[in-house]
């Protein structure tokens, strides 16, 4: 089925695909963002959410689509059988949908049925905050407080004995960095942001590590210990990977 589909989809179409990630959304729209700044030129962005999107879909349109586009007839019918709801229409929630502006010289009001959407200095897309300046600082801190929280519901497993510290640092890597790192590719980066983002990967791996004061170790120590890099490193990698990705 996904072969089916998947030869359909616009490029554009991202998320749950081969090779189209969501943090090319994100990227996509950072350079947006970026660009009327660097020209002194001006930006709309009209964030639109709709309205339990999935739930509000007319299934029995839907339905055809899968024949439509090869779908075999078996799994077609596995899938609609699955289903529930038969709500119909797909409505802008007018609520949630949002307008970022930068220097912008027209400030009307943007309306939809009547009401007014609301104008922002920030909107969380796709996980990620945007800002109208361009700037990371706000989706830093989110992700850093996401990539904590991770770290403290694992307390059991830093504090085990019976784990080694390999595991544990593999366990660090894909429950709480991945977290941490998540789109940064994108973020434009400063000396702050960079080293924000550092000591806490540091003081994370020295708890790891049963390092407390007053015993200390060095920062090429520590990463060589727990086989790290750099975390402006590899952010960089992780840029040029993207920017590899984008060319293929």
């Amino acid at each position: 089925m996904q072969d089916s589909i998947d030869v359909q989809l616009q490029d554009q179409q991202v998320g749950f695909r081969k090779d189209r990630l969501c943090t090319d959304q994100i990227t996509t729209l950072r350079i947006i963002v970026k660009q009327p700044i660097e020209w002194n030129s001006s930006l709309y962005i009209n964030f639109i959410d709709y309205e339990k999107a999935f739930d509000n879909v007319d299934r029995t349109t839907l339905w055809k689509l899968p024949r439509h586009y090869g779908v075999p007839q078996k799994i077609e019918k596995t899938i609609s059988v699955a289903a529930v709801s038969a709500a119909i229409g797909l409505n802008i929630h007018k609520g949630k949908s949002k307008i970022l502006r930068h220097n912008t010289a027209w400030t009307n009001s943007i309306t939809i049925d009547g009401e007014d959407l609301e104008d922002v200095k920030t909107f969380t897309y796709l996980g990620s905050i945007i800002d109208e300046q361009g700037g990371s600082d706000a989706d830093v801190k989110a992700w850093i407080d996401q990539a904590r929280a991770a770290y403290l519901q694992l307390t059991n497993i830093w504090n085990s004995k019976q784990l080694s510290t390999n595991t544990k640092v593999r366990i660090f890597n894909t429950n709480v960095k991945t977290i941490l790192l998540y789109g940064s590719g994108s973020w434009r980066t400063t000396k702050a942001i960079i080293q924000k983002i550092q000591v806490f990967i540091n003081s994370c791996l020295r708890k790891i590590l049963r390092i407390r004061c007053p015993d200390t170790i060095t920062n090429n120590l520590l990463w060589e210990r727990t086989n790290q890099i750099p975390v402006e490193e590899e952010i960089r990698k992780k840029r040029w990977k993207w920017i590899g990705h984008a060319l293929t």
